[in-house]
């Protein structure tokens, strides 16, 4: 804050308290804006109000993904509830009913396993130590333990759910519709029991079902040892062999599975580059294939465009050029040498004899499933180890690669403890014929994991570091580092799995394949990477969905079968059970009805009568059933996967179709307008929604959905506690208050983008964006309340408006337009981000700072007058932009603002409505030229600090090489600005840079060499000989032609490199189309003049820190200094003017005087009221 705001608020404070009418803060306390805006909202009743106000209004319906209350919430939660909480507000702001129902999720293994080492027991235990009624009641009890702080946290960072109605996983009437839906799902013919391979963990001795892996805990992510490698072409396209050795570069994040490779697979359609450059390791000149959206994932763009031929070992930029492009079916059929030459892949015929395939293998073949959301967009093939692997091999013709054991069978290459297969455990003759032994010797039974080697620990070398190490050896590596990834492990054990077939229930998936993609492709996914790519994909390559779990606190698959399997009945709700066990009891199976002891009754949906029964094991084991031909039937003792009953919420939190069929049927509560949940649930509960929805209702269960990335530690690291790197969401809401949070974590990357944490950033958006915000606020509430502002005055006619304030108000509205558009379309960082640029650089730094004088002193005149209502309207409208990412602090701001002037009576800016955009006060050309206005200050201002020259030391000369007319017109619009913003006399055009931008044109050898190989030394020559008037039309038509020794050569701008230069006694900096020059040259006058701009400053402070108002008349005495002397007389006046001074005196004797430390002498100065 400048020194006459200061001043005045001091001025004020003393003599005009009784005119406040705007809220003033002395300071900004963000934790206790937040506890002072839940208070209000909580008395208030303001989350209800916001939907009540909107009743009849049209419906945003939301769906809430499920926690389990089994654990403490961590700072991801903040994340993923603030993406939430963001849309259910701005949708709400805009005019939509928004109904919130909360959840819980109570069933599963995280529940289970927390139990279990709670009560120190196992699975084995559970029916012999403790009962399963006993132990269930246990995980009924835990899996609620933590709701009290869930609710907390739900409270104090702001996100409004209904958690006094939520709906509960174990509930007997959610059970029921998970049932009914099973029902339909069985009538349908898509309920199944079968063979199927499935997860087998080596280390537990027992089969996992296919959706254990995708159990909260088994993928995790685990920080392992990742390669590119180098994979040597055989058969090279020509401009491949240019320069150094041509490979392929695939990445992997297993390296154990690399000698195992066959093929390497790339994307029909995703381009290609081949990139001339040097190994980072060794220096060996290569040329590289990869994915082009991923060059500049593995080559630093600063280093693009460095001559080749200047680079040497150890160089921090490692230069590289792209010197082809092509598609992916441009590479099919090229060949490479194996990588890893141990074994030899083989085919094996009926009779276990084998041939080999090497003919048939290491080649590029396409997949479908290659995207470049990461690696190198070449995917590794190992068939033996994926999936996606064989399925693609199978369809090429390429061999997996596969050892032949003493018995004759065919093995991968681990075996299934999880180690490379001993030797002496393999078919001698295949060994002697197909394998390197001497090679595979000392590899032979390492584990892949040291998770499975009983004498290895974490911090023990892996396997894959050291296959990194061979291949880094061999000069087979581009690049190796420590990479987070997803990796499937044992729930029992935490170790890896193999596969082995058992017997499940499943559902038939795959029948419904296609209307699920066709589905999946109307939904708005956010990013569309993810639908098109890992949840597109996933559904191609869908396989029928493993329901079977093996456990007991979970919901009972329904099914009642004879002992033989002949006859089945599926039960749909509990009135059918009810009565099928009606039926046992008179068939003699059961000897009475539990659930008529228990007085339920049947179709009465009450939570009174449904407690009264309980549908889980044990209870429901005990029932026995009849079967049409009077056989007794049990049921099928498995549970139900825990994703079957998160992914049938849209129905089941409503009790369908018990209760509730006529406002679902008529679509008013489904499907979801909108959901959001971590990018690890795209199998899981994104998956189960759409699945469910698709077989049962043929249609989708949300309509847009924000797959959020995950929350690392500022290092990239998995948060944990084990780590010590977690972040205490409650520690951290009370130091900083909920905004700057949800601030920070919406603002630094897009939600589907992983996160680096960092306390710092929260601190930095407290202080730049908030701080800013306050301060602008604070200085528009001290002079509103001298001045009496209320906003009661007509707004000024738009013609009568200064063009800074129809500049702002121009961009206030873009801005609405723009975070408007963002906001609907799922962007809230580029919404964050718009928000903050305009307080900070725009409102802040650039408006309230041009026009702090109109607001000081005087009457209220119409200029006065329009400064007020800009300001005002750019800070009421701010607060509601922001209300939907940071409901507290715009809630105050908005509060303190309507407080005053009355103009919307509303309880809460999230009761009023969104900003809409007037496009009649959009005026982009007045846009642009302020933005060339800033631009051109701001390169200036650069250029200053470069040479540590001081804003207030005047200069002379800006000169501007205008591109076109049109950037003359728009900067000669704003000059006077710009000068007076970087204090600068004067700025001139000119029609070109010749004579202000000295250049430097230097070829580039390795793009002109292949095509002027004899005559590149002369033409090199002639090209650094062109003149500055050559260089400047080569730039202007982007190409030049020369005739080198009777030859024409024309080069483009790409084979040279054009250098600006600063010439003497100029500084010049380029952006985009823009360059300016500045006149560093300080002369004498301009020296004195900038002394005496000091000495202004100076006086300034010192009547500041003296107490005067800032209508006190002052006299200066200053003592005589040769080095000030002469600056004081020439510009007295001016001095005298600036610091209300009715004299600037200098005198050879002083007393009582400030002491002033000027860069190069001491300067004593006296000041006294006049």
């Amino acid at each position: 804050m400048s020194l006459p705001d200061l001043q005045f608020r001091e001025y004020k404070k003393n003599d005009m308290i009784m005119s406040k009418k705007f809220a003033e803060h002395s300071q900004l306390n963000l934790s206790q804006v937040n506890k002072d805006v839940l208070k209000k909202w909580d008395e208030n009743d303001v989350f209800a109000k916001s939907m009540t106000e909107r009743e009849g209004c049209p419906s945003f319906v939301f769906y809430e993904g499920p926690p389990s209350a089994n654990g403490m919430p961590g700072i991801h939660h903040v994340m993923a509830r603030t993406i939430k909480d963001t849309f259910c507000r701005y949708k709400t702001m805009k005019g939509f009913l928004v109904k919130r129902k909360a959840g819980w999720d109570t069933h599963g293994l995280p529940v289970e396993l927390g139990v279990e080492k709670a009560l120190g027991i196992t699975k084995e235990d559970i029916g012999k130590t403790i009962s399963v009624a006993e132990y269930n009641a246990a995980c009924r009890k835990d899996v609620m333990k933590f709701t009290k702080e869930w609710t907390d946290l739900t409270h104090k960072m702001g996100y409004w759910v209904d958690l006094d109605n939520p709906y509960i996983t174990y509930d007997n009437r959610y059970i029921e519709t998970l049932w009914w839906l099973l029902k339909q799902l069985y009538s349908k013919n898509l309920l199944y029991k079968g063979y199927t391979i499935q997860p087998y963990s080596p280390a537990a001795g027992t089969g996992l079902s296919s959706h254990e892996l995708n159990q909260p805990g088994c993928y995790r992510d685990v920080k392992d040892t990742t390669v590119v490698g180098q994979f040597k072409m055989k058969n090279p396209k020509p401009e491949m062999t240019e320069w150094g050795t041509p490979y392929f570069l695939a990445w992997t994040t297993t390296p154990w599975t690399l000698p195992s490779n066959t093929a390497l697979c790339v994307g029909p359609k995703i381009d290609y580059v081949a990139v001339q450059t040097y190994n980072g390791y060794t220096g060996e000149k290569m040329t590289v294939v990869l994915a082009k959206p991923l060059l500049y994932a593995h080559f630093n763009q600063k280093a693009e465009g460095l001559p080749l031929e200047d680079y040497k070992p150890g160089d921090k930029l490692i230069p590289f050029k792209v010197v082809g492009e092509y598609k992916g079916t441009d590479l099919v059929g090229m060949e490479y040498e194996q990588l890893i030459p141990w074994v030899k892949p083989v085919n094996v015929d009926e009779n276990g004899n084998w041939e080999e395939a090497a003919n048939q293998a290491f080649r590029v073949i396409l997949g479908d499933y290659v995207t470049t959301e990461d690696g190198t967009g070449i995917v590794h093939i190992a068939p033996t180890f994926g999936a996606d692997d064989d399925r693609v091999a199978k369809a090429n013709g390429v061999p997996p690669l596969m050892l032949i054991d003493k018995d004759g069978n065919k093995r991968p290459m681990v075996d299934m403890t999880g180690k490379y297969y001993l030797l002496e455990d393999l078919d001698p003759e295949y060994v002697q014929a197909n394998m390197n032994a001497a090679d595979y010797d000392p590899w032979q039974g390492k584990f892949v994991k040291n998770a499975y080697d009983a004498t290895k620990g974490e911090k023990d070398e892996t396997l894959d570091v050291e296959i990194c190490m061979m291949l880094k050896a061999q000069n087979r590596v581009f690049r190796i580092e420590k990479h987070v990834h997803n990796y499937p492990h044992c729930w029992r054990t935490d170790k890896p799995v193999l596969y082995y077939p058992l017997d499940s229930w499943f559902i038939r998936t795959t029948a419904c394949r296609e209307r699920m993609i066709e589905l999946n492709n109307t939904i708005n996914w956010k990013p569309q990477s993810t639908g098109t790519g890992r949840f597109g994909k996933w559904l191609e390559n869908l396989q029928d969905w493993n329901l079977s779990r093996s456990r007991y606190w979970g919901t009972p698959l329904p099914i009642w079968r004879t002992e033989d399997g002949a006859e089945e009945i599926c039960i749909g709700s509990v009135e059918e059970l009810y009565n099928e066990i009606e039926k046992s009891v008179k068939a003699g199976l059961m000897e009475s009805n539990p659930y008529k002891e228990l007085k339920f009754q049947p179709g009465e949906y009450t939570k009174e009568n449904y407690e009264k029964i309980d549908l889980h094991r044990p209870y429901v084991d005990d029932v026995i059933l009849v079967s049409e031909s009077g056989k007794p039937m049990k049921r099928e003792t498995d549970l139900i996967d825990v994703w079957f009953d998160s992914g049938a919420m849209p129905y089941a939190q409503i009790h369908y179709p018990f209760e509730n069929k006529e406002i679902f049927d008529d679509r008013k509560v489904y499907p979801a307008d909108f959901i959001a949940e971590g990018v690890d649930q795209t199998r899981g509960w994104f998956f189960t929604l759409h699945a469910i929805a698709t077989m049962v209702f043929d249609s989708v269960s949300y309509k847009a959905v924000v797959s959020n990335g995950l929350v690392l530690d500022k290092n990239g690291n998995k948060m944990s506690k084990r780590l010590g790197n977690a972040v205490d969401p409650f520690a951290t809401i009370e130091q900083y208050g909920s905004d700057p949070l949800r601030w920070y974590m919406i603002t630094n990357a897009s939600p589907w983008d992983n996160i680096k944490f960092d306390i710092d950033g929260i601190e930095e958006v407290r202080r730049k964006f908030f701080g800013t915000l306050y301060n602008t606020y604070s200085f528009f509430a001290l002079y509103a309340n001298v001045d009496g502002f209320d906003y009661s005055e007509p707004d000024v006619d738009w013609k009568e408006r200064p063009e800074i304030d129809r500049w702002i108000l121009s961009l206030l509205n873009s801005l609405v337009k723009d975070v408007d558009g963002f906001l609907d379309t799922y962007e809230p960082t580029r919404a964050g981000r718009a928000i903050s640029d305009f307080v900070n650089d725009n409102l802040s730094n650039w408006y309230v700072r041009l026009n702090r004088r109109r607001f000081w002193g005087g009457g209220m005149t119409t200029d006065k007058l329009s400064a007020y209502q800009t300001l005002y309207t750019c800070l009421e409208t701010v607060a509601k932009l922001m209300a939907p990412i940071a409901p507290f602090y715009a809630d105050r701001l908005f509060c303190d603002l309507i407080a005053a002037t009355g103009r919307e009576k509303v309880e809460s800016v999230h009761l009023s409505e969104f900003p809409v955009c007037n496009e009649a006060m959009i005026d982009k050309d007045l846009e642009e030229r302020m933005q060339m206005a800033q631009d051109v200050s701001s390169m200036v201002l650069a250029l200053r600090r470069k040479v540590n020259i001081k804003v207030r030391q005047p200069l002379q000369t800006i000169m501007v090489p205008v591109v076109d007319a049109h950037q003359q017109e728009s900067i000669e619009a704003v000059k006077a600005l710009i000068l007076n913003e970087v204090n600068v006399k004067e700025l001139k055009f000119v029609d070109n840079a010749a004579g202000i931008l000295v250049k430097k044109i230097k070829p580039d050898f390795k793009k002109l060499g292949p095509r002027y190989g004899k005559i590149m030394k002369a033409l090199a020559a002639a090209i650094q000989a062109m003149s500055q008037d050559e260089i400047n039309a080569f730039e202007k038509a982007g190409t030049f032609t020369l005739t080198v020794e009777g030859q024409e050569a024309m080069i483009e701008r790409a084979d040279v490199e054009i250098i600006s230069e600063d010439i003497p006694g100029w500084l010049v900096a380029n952006e985009g189309r823009l360059t300016v020059a500045l006149d560093i040259t300080v002369t004498e006058n301009l020296r004195k003049e900038g002394l005496a701009r000091e000495l202004v400053n100076r006086i300034q402070n010192l009547r500041k820190s003296s107490g005067y108002d800032i209508t006190d008349k002052i006299s200066v005495t200053v003592l005589s200094n040769d080095g000030m002397d002469e600056a004081i007389k020439d510009f007295n006046s001016y001095i005298a003017n600036q610091v209300l001074a009715v004299s600037v005196e200098i005198t050879d004797v002083i007393s009582d005087a400030a002491e002033m430390d000027f860069e190069d002498f001491k300067l004593s100065v006296r000041i006294e009221k006049a």
